[in-house]
């Protein structure tokens, strides 16, 4: 629920934009700027040793300035938005505790709004979930797409695949809500700022590409190899992540490193793509563009705004 106490917490400030933008350069700059402390809001930073890959700021980029949520799990694990949400807000009220300014950074949408936003997350019931998996392995999926008709029509027509349609019918059956209920409103958990890195499309689309290459050079391969001999397959998030999944094609020679970069390319400039339309449908963002000479200045600004 919303917070209500007499004192107005500071607003979190959100640094946030399509991968390649600079939302990290721009992060660092603007916790200088209004001394402040980053908090990491990129799914896939999350896991120690894909550093390569998820393009991770290194130490001397980051400037002295702290940054919380980087590698802090395993590449086996699976990351859940509801455990970040819970730890993002408690690294959100530790830093404003003492009187620094949390600055969040990333492009992972969902990941942005459950640290923003009011939004509640349903709970799981293996025992229900186990049942319906097995339902529709042997009648199928459109039964159970059916049953979502008749009880949530919203998520239905939303929801496409066999996981997501189980998991709706699961939270159904276990809270007697629609799933669709669930879904966040644009409302702040506590005051926010977000400002958006505003890109020309086609000069991103070289700019991914050329990261690709860089990633390669830089012993993409190598970072990969090291992962899957800790467990990198049997992590359900890390092991479909972007890069991760196409070289580990070269590691069993299903693929040359010449095609997973350019399949690595392809599917980044579809993710890229995907997040502007997230992001873009947020009406609260503040738009900066990316190679503005007064970018950090103009960041600044838009951030020392009350929220409305």
């Amino acid at each position: 629920m919303s917070i209500s106490s007499q004192e107005v917490p500071q607003p979190v400030v959100a640094v946030v934009g399509p991968t390649g933008s600079g939302k990290s350069d721009l992060g660092v700059n603007l916790a200088l700027a209004l001394d402040g402390e980053v908090i990491n809001a990129d799914a896939l930073q999350f896991y120690r040793g894909m550093d390569i890959g998820t393009a991770k700021i290194s130490a001397d980029e980051r400037r002295g300035v702290p940054h919380h949520l980087l590698d802090i799990m395993d590449v086996t694990q699976e990351a859940s938005v509801a455990d970040f949400q819970e730890a993002c807000r408690a690294a959100i009220r530790e830093i404003h505790s003492r009187g620094k300014r949390a600055i969040l950074v990333g492009g992972s949408g969902l990941y942005v709004r459950a640290a923003l936003d009011v939004l509640e997350f349903p709970g799981t019931d293996p025992m229900i979930r186990k049942a319906l998996e097995e339902e529709c392995e042997v009648r199928g999926l459109a039964p159970l797409r059916a049953r979502l008709e008749e009880v949530d029509p919203v998520s239905a027509a939303r929801l496409g695949d066999a996981r997501r349609v189980i998991r709706a019918l699961e939270v159904h059956q276990l809270t007697g809500r629609a799933f669709s209920s669930f879904m966040p409103q644009r409302d702040y958990f506590q005051p926010a700022s977000q400002i958006g890195l505003a890109v020309d499309r086609e000069e991103l689309r070289e700019r991914l590409a050329l990261r690709v290459h860089r990633m390669v050079e830089s012993g993409l391969l190598d970072e990969v190899e090291r992962l899957d001999a800790v467990g990198l397959r049997n992590g359900k998030t890390a092991s479909r992540a972007l890069g991760y999944a196409q070289f580990l094609k070269v590691l069993d020679h299903q693929a040359d490193v010449a095609t997973a970069a350019e399949e690595t390319i392809v599917a980044t400039r579809q993710f890229a793509r995907r997040q502007l339309t997230w992001f873009r449908a947020d009406p609260r963002i503040t738009w900066l563009d990316w190679k503005d000479p007064e970018l950090v200045a103009k960041a600044v600004a838009a951030a020392m705004k009350l929220p409305a």
